[in-house]
């Protein structure tokens, strides 16, 4: 007689439901591991040091130096305290160009599937990176970027939300969230724009320019469309930085 499961009794799980439910447990893990990002050490000189993000800049970044060679202009060296990156994104190694510009450790927004990734979930952790659901629309992410701003620590976000693999030369339409984070922590935004997609041994550009605040808009409430108008006047003032240093490049050489 075949046996009979006791009535009540749990049901037997498959092996590919028993490999679906292990993926989904180190996922969650993986994500809880990084829901509250840590905050970066102070040093008595003012320095907020991250030093496993220096040690990473130290050996990938000489790497990525060797093979994909770039030149940092304008805006070279970024105050202490807190500021915002903003940038446009065609490869992992943009991550690298805000480094160059000054001695603070960053936090850097990204999509959430990245802490979900094996490594790379424990190198999120340690340099305080903050995930984000790739609509973009994530309070908690949106409360821990505050937090670490309003801590004194640095922040890059990328609002294309992901790489530009287009062949065209205009940016992929902008996320929100840069300018409310400037608005709600008073933090200044340093746009910067990589002039070209980066190709193995040719020199890539990266200009940064100065520092964008909104003080008109501190301390009162803002609208959703206010919001949109701003982050609209950042995407501006990024073409116009990349137009300004083309025309200088253009002039140079006649």
């Amino acid at each position: 007689m075949a046996e009979t499961e006791a009535p009540g009794a749990p049901k037997k799980l498959t092996r590919a439901e028993r490999r679906a439910a292990r993926k989904e447990r180190i996922k969650n893990k993986r994500l809880e591991a990084n829901k509250k990002p840590r905050l970066f050490t102070v040093k008595k000189n003012g320095r907020h040091v991250c030093r496993f993000e220096s040690f990473l800049h130290a050996v990938l970044g000489f790497l990525h130096m060797i093979f994909f060679p770039y030149r940092i202009h304008g805006n070279k060296k970024m105050d202490k305290g807190a500021c915002i990156f903003v940038g446009n994104h065609y490869s992992m190694f943009d991550i690298f160009f805000p480094i160059r510009t000054t001695w603070d450790g960053i936090h850097y927004i990204c999509k959430k599937s990245i802490l979900e990734a094996p490594i790379l979930w424990k190198w999120g952790k340690r340099i305080g990176a903050i995930g984000v659901a790739r609509d973009g629309t994530d309070v908690r992410a949106l409360m821990e970027a505050v937090r670490v701003l309003k801590a004194g620590d640095k922040l890059c976000m990328f609002p294309e939300g992901t790489r530009n693999r287009t062949e065209g030369d205009e940016f992929l339409p902008f996320q929100g969230g840069a300018a409310m984070l400037s608005v709600k922590t008073k933090a200044p935004i340093i746009p910067f724009v990589v002039m070209r997609r980066p190709r193995i041994f040719r020199i890539t550009h990266v200009v940064f320019g100065e520092p964008i605040e909104f003080p008109e808009y501190y301390g009162r409430k803002v609208t959703p469309e206010e919001y949109e108008a701003l982050d609209e006047t950042l995407k501006n003032r990024m073409y116009e930085l990349r137009d300004a240093f083309r025309a200088s490049r253009k002039k140079g050489k006649k």
